[in-house]
């Protein structure tokens, strides 16, 4: 007979079930940009850097970097200097707000300073960005012409070669020429070579 094998599956069955039960699940894949759907708007982080357009900046800074390289700001920066020496110097101590040395105006310059710097490096950034495009543009229009140039220059050589083994006006004239004056030369010599035969049929 047989043995019945059947409480051995079950207890098999069981002790996989455990193991399903004791063994971690695996966490699912964390969710990229990729895997968002395209259908609904993306979900708005919340970040402790303020967000900012940086080509609104850059103009921005553009701006001002060209504006502090001009002599009018030279010239309103002065006026604002001396106006702020003549007041805290001239006036009562009562309506003096930066008396002798001048730290707060000390202090307002050097904070222009340290804020023109980065404006006109980055300025002077994006230039150089703009100047390292446009010479890969001009680079690549001068191959291009470059290129345009070889193949004309060889279909212009090809072209010549072509006509070197074209028949010219000149050249038909010339072979005609001789033609005609082969042909004239065989047919003087025809009538000499027939005299002596006549003699000899007359005798």
């Amino acid at each position: 007979m047989v043995p019945d094998r059947t409480p051995e599956r079950g207890a098999g069955r069981e002790r996989a079930g455990q193991r399903e039960r004791a063994a971690p699940r695996e966490r699912p894949a964390p969710r990229t940009r990729l895997d968002q759907p395209l259908d609904q708007p993306r979900v708005r982080r919340f970040r402790l850097l303020p967000e900012y357009d940086p080509e609104a900046f850059g103009r921005l800074s553009e701006r001002i970097a060209r504006f502090l390289g001009t002599g009018r700001f030279i010239v309103w920066m002065t006026v604002a200097i001396i106006t702020w020496l003549i007041w805290n110097v001239s006036m009562p101590d009562e309506l003096r707000f930066d008396p002798y040395p001048f730290i707060f105006l000390t202090l307002m310059l050097s904070l222009q300073a340290s804020y023109a710097a980065p404006l006109i490096l980055l300025a002077q950034n994006r230039q150089d960005d703009r100047d390292r495009v446009n010479l890969e543009q001009d680079r690549a229009q001068n191959e291009r012409s470059i290129a345009d140039t070889e193949y004309l220059t060889r279909e212009i050589a090809a072209l010549r070669m072509g006509l070197g083994e074209v028949a010219t006006r000149d050249w038909i004239r010339s072979e005609l020429e001789d033609l005609v004056r082969e042909l004239e030369e065989r047919g003087a010599a025809a009538p000499r070579a027939a005299a002596p035969g006549r003699d000899e049929g007359d005798r």
